[in-house]
């Protein structure tokens, strides 16, 4: 019959820290599930947005934004519009921007309004070489005043957002402005539209997708690991507990109360009997045997 050990072993330094150890692994699963989960909120309440403002009608953008004001969350991808006349000396190239797998800039150019504050007008993505493409390599506005509409978007953050050389990584109308020494409304636009057109137009921008994105399943997956950790240490324990003597002490034998080993002999199928050869035994007392003249 198989011995059964008790639950003592979980109280050893081995025990205990492979204890400490799942625990902490299931712990960071469930804090990674939660964190997907509340990637999953946030996408769902910006495509709500996204959805609400799409239909909205359009808005003069001094309405929703002034200078040097930040754009309201609930205001960004609100169609705006907005009459004045490019400063296509003030071009800032937006680098790293990707397509479809092929490199490029965003070109970003002020729109100096009637009482000389500017938007920032995100025109639209050309392929080019992100280290040497310059303003002057991406295609020309239209001239004279010009009317846009477009997405108001919401300024960027972080160290990508410093302008060198009238180039940046990521948009923000105060970096921007600072480096232009412009006034300029908060916030950009990513353009829709344009009158009177380019004669070369750029690629424009496109609104994001709204489905809800891989964060739900991300998140069951982190929690199936973290019940996978705490069932595998549940699993490992009770099968050290039913272990058999012979599997803890090894193929010679099993520890007994005091530690030893002790060697375990296998049962007796039942007695042996030595299988002896009469003729050989006669043979050997024949030779033994003295001779009738009691010589050998």
């Amino acid at each position: 019959m198989r011995a059964v050990r008790s639950w003592g072993f979980l109280v050893s330094r081995r025990w205990v820290a492979f204890a400490l150890v799942v625990a902490l692994l299931a712990w960071l699963a469930w804090w990674l599930g939660e964190w997907q989960f509340g990637r999953l909120e946030d996408r769902k309440a910006r495509n709500a947005i996204i959805e609400r403002n799409e239909t909205a009608p359009v808005a003069p953008v001094a309405d929703l934004v002034s200078e040097g004001g930040e754009v309201a969350v609930d205001d960004e991808w609100r169609v705006v519009t907005a009459t004045g006349t490019y400063a296509v000396e003030d071009t800032v190239i937006v680098r790293y921007r990707t397509r479809d797998g092929a490199s490029g800039v965003d070109v970003v150019v002020p729109l100096v309004t009637g009482d000389g504050t500017a938007l920032l007008v995100d025109r639209g993505w050309v392929a080019a070489d992100n280290r040497g493409t310059d303003a002057g390599d991406v295609p020309a506005p239209p001239e004279g005043e010009v009317t846009v509409t477009g997405w108001l978007r919401r300024d960027a953050t972080g160290d990508s957002t410093a302008v060198t050389d009238q180039s940046t990584r990521s948009i923000s109308s105060e970096r921007i402005g600072e480096a232009l020494d412009l006034p300029v409304y908060g916030g950009f636009v990513d353009l829709r539209s344009e009158d009177p057109e380019p004669d070369q137009p750029l690629a424009r921008a496109e609104l994001p997708e709204l489905d809800n994105g891989p964060h739900f399943f991300y998140g069951l997956q982190w929690w199936f690991f973290g019940l996978l950790a705490v069932g595998g240490f549940g699993y490992l324990a009770w099968d050290e507990r039913r272990g058999s003597p012979g599997r803890r002490g090894g193929r010679g034998g099993a520890p007994d109360d005091t530690g030893q080993t002790v060697r375990i002999m296998p049962p007796s199928t039942g007695t042996i009997t030595p299988v002896t050869n009469d003729a050989a035994g006669d043979s050997r007392k024949a030779a033994t045997r003295p001779n009738s003249s009691g010589s050998p």
